[in-house]
C-alpha cells in the first residue's frame, strides 16, 4: 500500500449480506475525498469501501467488539492483516488541529465484552516510518451485515497512524510471520470458514476516479461490473520464501494509444512481476518503462527532496483526453486492460502552475505511473486497478481480470459454487508459459504528440475505444530528464504533499 496526502471522513453507503456471499460497497463522496463501491447477494459477503482521491486509498465502514464499535478502515490487497488504532493511543488523543485525531474512529479494548487479547506483539512499520504497535486480539468483527467471532486483529496502542486497514492479502504475509513464524486465518479464510462464503476469494470493483460507488465481493463475481471476458493468470510465489505471500502476476506488454498513433513499449524487465496492491495509490514500473512512458506523456520529473525521491507531473488537463495505455499480461491471448489518462493523473492538492516550456501556464498534476529500480516492488496500483475489474482466488492462486464496466448500475452476482472451485465464467491464459514476452526494442514515439496536445479530446471513460491513429510524432528527449517546470515554492509545496505518498500496506518493514 502507498498512501497520497490528506484524508477527509466519507459518507457510507448500507450494504447488504446474504448466505455465502458478502458484499462490501464503497461511495464516493464530493469533497476532498472521493467515495466508491456497494452492496451483496446470495453466497457472497459485499461491503461499501469509500474511494478518497486525496488520501489516495479505498475505505471500508466495519465494526468491531460488542456492542459494535464503529471504524472506517483502508482496504489493501497488499497486506494481510486487519488492524485498528486504540482510542488511547497518541494519535487519536491529539486533536485535529495537532494532527491527530481518529476521525474515522478508534477502538476501546475496555468498552468490548468480546474480546481476547492474543499477545502483546503486534508490530508493523511502514516505509515512510509510520508505525503500530499493540496486541493481537481475537475479536467480533462485522462488515456490511455479517458479523463474525473470533477474528485475529492487530490493536495499535503505540500508532502515529490515524486509521487502521483491512488486509485480505495471503496469509503467509501476516505481520506475525516474521514476528513469531505463526500464522493464522485472516478474514478471506474466516469468512470461509464460517461458511459465509464457500471459498476464500473475491472480486474488486473500484469504478473509475470521479465515480460513486464500486464494490468488494467475498465469494462471488459480479458478470455485469465487466466488459468481454474474464480471463486467469497464475500467481506466482515468492523466490525467497517459496510461498504465496503477494498478488503478484507476469506484466508481458504495454502499448501507448494516442490520436496521433500508436507505440510498442519496452522494458528488459520483461515478463515484469507486478503485484497486484488496492493499498497503493500509484503504480510502479521498471525504471526503463516508466521513462518511456513518461516520454510519450510529456512528463516532467520533480525531485521532492534531497535523497532524490520526486513525483512525475503533467498538466491536469490532459485528463480531458480518450488517450490510453493498454497493460497485458500472461503472454498472447492473456487479459489486456485499457487504463486512460483520466484515471492516471491524480491532484497534487496545491496549485502549482508550469512557469516555462510547453505547458507553461498550466495547474499541474501528478502522473500515476512511478518509476521503480527495485524489482521486487513492482506495484500496479489504484490508478491501474480502477480499470480492471479483478478476481482474487486464494484457493487457487489465481487471478482473473477483465476490462471494468465504468458506472455500471445492473447487478449479476455469481457466486463460487464450492471451497476451491474455478473463478466463474473465465478461461485460462492460453500462453502464460511460455514466457514469451515483451518488446525490446526503443519505440518511435508516434503517440506522443497526440498524448501531449492540451484539449485535442473529450473526457474519457478509460475504456480505450478511441484508439487513434494518423500522422506520426517523435519523441524529442527523455522527460525524465528535462529541468523542473516549476518554481521553487511550489516544488516545496508539492514535495510536503508528496511526503505521505511514498508509504505502503503491501511493502511494510517489520521490527
Amino acid at each position: 500500500m502507498r498512501n497520497a496526502a490528506q484524508l477527509a471522513t466519507s459518507a457510507l453507503l448500507a450494504s447488504g449480506a446474504s448466505a455465502q456471499v458478502v458484499q462490501w460497497d464503497i461511495e464516493k463522496r464530493v469533497d476532498t475525498a472521493a467515495p466508491r463501491l456497494r452492496r451483496r447477494a446470495g453466497t457472497t459477503v459485499e461491503e461499501q469501501i469509500t474511494n478518497d482521491l486525496m488520501h489516495g486509498g479505498y475505505f471500508a465502514s466495519c465494526t468491531v467488539g460488542t456492542p459494535a464499535q464503529k471504524v472506517t478502515l483502508q482496504l489493501d490487497t497488499g497486506s494481510s492483516d486487519i488492524w485498528v488504532p486504540a482510542s488511547t493511543s497518541s494519535i487519536c488523543q491529539k486533536s485535529t488541529s495537532q494532527g491527530g485525531g481518529c476521525t474515522l474512529g478508534s477502538y476501546d479494548p475496555d468498552k468490548s465484552s468480546s474480546i481476547e487479547v492474543l499477545t502483546d506483539n503486534f508490530k508493523i512499520g511502514y516505509v515512510d516510518g509510520s508505525y503500530s504497535k499493540g496486541d493481537y486480539v481475537s475479536e467480533t468483527f462485522g462488515i456490511g451485515n455479517v458479523n463474525v467471532q473470533n477474528v485475529t486483529m492487530g490493536v495499535g496502542l503505540d500508532t502515529d497512524i490515524a486509521y487502521g486497514l483491512v488486509g485480505v492479502g495471503y496469509a503467509y504475509n501476516e505481520a506475525s510471520v516474521s514476528q513469531s513464524a505463526q500464522i493464522y486465518n485472516n478474514l478471506p479464510l474466516v469468512l470461509r470458514n464460517d461458511n459465509q462464503t464457500r471459498t476464500a476469494a473475491y472480486s474488486l470493483w473500484l469504478n473509475d476516479l470521479d465515480a460513486s460507488k464500486g464494490s468488494i465481493l467475498f465469494g462471488g463475481i459480479d458478470t455485469d461490473k465487466y466488459m468481454g471476458d474474464l480471463i486467469r493468470v497464475d500467481v506466482q510465489k515468492d523466490a525467497r520464501a517459496e510461498q504465496y505471500t503477494a498478488f503478484t502476476v507476469m506484466m508481458t506488454s504495454m502499448l501507448a494509444h494516442s490520436t496521433s498513433g500508436e507505440d510498442t513499449l519496452s522494458s528488459s524487465s520483461f515478463p515484469i512481476p507486478a503485484v497486484l496492491d488496492s493499498g497503493t495509490t500509484l503504480s510502479y514500473l521498471p525504471q526503463d518503462l516508466a521513462e518511456q512512458i513518461w516520454q510519450e506523456v510529456g512528463a516532467t520529473y520533480v525531485a521532492g527532496d534531497q535523497q532524490g525521491s520526486g513525483v512525475p507531473v503533467v498538466p491536469c488537463a490532459l485528463a480531458n483526453t480518450q488517450n490510453y495505455f493498454t497493460f497485458g499480461f500472461g503472454g498472447k491471448g492473456g487479459p489486456a486492460i485499457n487504463v486512460s489518462m483520466t484515471e492516471l493523473i491524480l491532484p497534487l492538492g496545491g496549485s502549482g502552475t508550469f512557469d516555462s516550456g510547453p505547458f507553461k501556464g498550466q495547474l499541474a498534476c501528478q502522473f500515476g505511473i512511478q518509476n521503480s529500480s527495485d524489482d521486487s516492488s513492482y506495484l500496479l496500483g489504484d490508478t491501474f486497478l480502477r480499470s480492471a475489474y479483478v478476481v482474487y482466488d486464494l484457493e487457487n492462486n489465481e487471478i482473473a481480470l477483465a476490462p471494468t464496466d465504468f458506472n455500471a448500475t445492473s447487478t449479476n452476482i455469481v457466486p463460487f459454487p464450492s471451497q476451491a472451485a474455478t473463478i466463474p465464467s473465465s478461461t485460462p491464459a492460453p500462453s502464460q508459459n511460455a514466457l514469451v514476452s515483451g518488446s525490446t526494442t526503443q519505440p518511435k514515439y508516434a503517440a506522443q504528440s497526440g498524448f501531449t496536445k492540451l484539449g485535442s479530446s473529450s473526457s474519457g471513460s478509460g475504456s480505450g475505444s478511441n484508439s487513434g491513429s494518423g500522422s506520426s510524432g517523435s519523441g524529442n528527449g527523455n522527460a525524465a530528464s528535462l529541468t523542473p517546470a516549476l518554481d521553487l515554492t511550489q516544488m516545496l509545496v508539492m514535495g510536503a504533499s508528496m511526503g505521505l505518498m511514498m508509504v505502503g500496506g503491501g511493502a511494510f518493514l517489520l521490527f
